[in-house]
């Protein structure tokens, strides 16, 4: 009987102590839960009061914008005080507890940004009117450095040493990233302007000259037409040579090319037939300011002005879920497929007017994915597609009002579907 006993003892011991450990490791669990929760939330509002800071920091920096900065960190921080001078050491903005000591700080100030480097300064190597009650007690200037050129410093003020100065570095680097990206926004933006500059520089002088010399013909014997068409030239030039933004509605853009194939129309006589469907639900859609107009003039220039009996060029505009698809279509020469690769320098040769420079543009404001599209052929023309979001952060469009009635596109020709490239081959513009 005792030997029975003493092996139901023997097991319930190993099982009370399995039970024993699993209530330990549950309560374990518990607290380590608690401090993650907090970490958890801090993470969640640091985050918060960075994605604040953002926006100002990527406008640059002014008195105004400093304000708003010195606010925001002295928040995310949770320090004492926090300063920016610009990049002489002058004082922007100072925000919190403690300023009178800016003057103490302007020789520490001046050697950060000189000599590109952190200083620390304690409160008790500096005069204190109030060192009883001053919360002072280290200052950590940063410079803030920007592709090896001081932007300006950052003045952080806090009760501490050691988890300051980490704090300091760490949002330094964070409003150098910003101010980085603010550079890199403006060059993008420069060489948009530049690439604009270049396209305008590309309107074929013989077509100023043609449409001119069609104007002057129909004077005397259609002056109403010729007024319409004088009308539609200067509009033409005034949207093209527009200084408003890199952006339009396709609209506008539509609007100028119907106005571009009217001018030619008019030049060919008859030989050139113009279709034109669009999707009204596409109008709105912001594009890149002439991105389609050099296609059509391609498809004019370069596909039909070479065939006597003159062709068909059909721009499409359609509905294509979270995206506008946008083709220009025409019935001309084509060329070979394999040259398409070759396109991509061709912003800088001048032939087919700005097709690499539209490729570059599309793929620098909407991604890699938006490359051109092209189907040719010798003989069998050529169809260029352009997909454009119907959203991107970022693109607004700036519209000149030309007249009351911009945001319709009138059609030219039938409602007829554009056809496909028979016997075509396609590729993708090379990024």
């Amino acid at each position: 009987m005792d030997a029975v006993s003493g092996l139901e003892i023997a097991q319930i011991i190993p099982w009370g102590v399995a039970l024993l450990l699993a209530i330990l490791v549950v309560v374990l669990l518990i607290k380590l839960r608690r401090p993650a929760s907090i970490v958890e939330n801090a993470v969640l509002q640091a985050v918060h009061r960075m994605s604040k800071a953002t926006p100002d920091l990527r406008e640059g920096l002014d008195e105004q914008v400093a304000d708003k900065i010195t606010s925001q960190l002295l928040e995310m921080l949770d320090c004492v005080a926090v300063g920016i001078t610009d990049s002489e050491g002058t004082l922007l903005s100072w925000d919190g507890e403690a300023n009178d000591h800016y003057v103490d700080l302007v020789d520490a100030i001046g050697n950060a940004i000189r000599k590109h480097r952190r200083e620390v300064v304690a409160h008790d190597k500096m005069p204190c009117n109030h060192r009883g009650t001053c919360r002072m007690r280290t200052a950590v200037i940063v410079p803030l450095i920007v592709e090896g050129e001081t932007e300006a410093a950052l003045l952080v003020v806090g009760r501490t040493r050691g988890r300051l100065v980490q704090m300091a570095d760490a949002v330094a680097q964070f409003v150098c990233t910003q101010f980085e990206l603010a550079r890199l926004d403006e060059s993008k933006n420069q060489l948009q302007q530049a690439e604009i500059k270049a396209l305008r520089a590309q309107i074929s002088p013989h077509f100023v000259y043609n449409a001119l010399n069609t104007i002057s013909s129909l004077i005397r014997t259609d002056p109403e037409e010729a007024r319409e068409l004088l009308q539609d030239f200067a509009d033409f030039t005034r949207y093209s040579f527009r200084t408003s933004g890199m952006f339009t509605s396709l609209a506008e853009e539509l609007r100028n090319i119907d106005r571009y194939l009217t001018i030619e129309n008019a030049r060919f006589g008859g030989r050139l037939e113009v279709r034109m469907k669009i999707a009204p639900e596409v109008l709105s859609v912001v594009v890149p300011f002439l991105i389609i107009q050099p296609l059509v003039e391609n498809a004019v220039k370069h596909g039909l002005a070479s065939k006597p009996s003159g062709g068909c060029v059909t721009v499409i505009a359609e509905d294509y879920g979270a995206e506008a698809l946008i083709s220009v279509e025409d019935d001309g020469i084509g060329m070979e497929p394999a040259k398409l690769a070759d396109l991509r320098s061709q912003h800088r040769t001048g032939a087919h007017v700005g097709l690499g420079n539209i490729n570059q543009r599309m793929q620098q404001v909407f991604g890699r994915d938006y490359a051109l599209m092209v189907e040719t052929a010798p003989g069998a023309g050529m169809k260029v597609t352009l997909r454009v979001p119907k959203f991107m952060p970022g693109v607004r469009p700036n519209l000149p009002d030309f007249s009351a009635d911009s945001a319709t596109v009138p059609p030219q020709g039938g409602p007829n579907e554009a056809s496909g490239v028979s016997g075509s081959r396609s590729g993708v513009l090379p990024s």
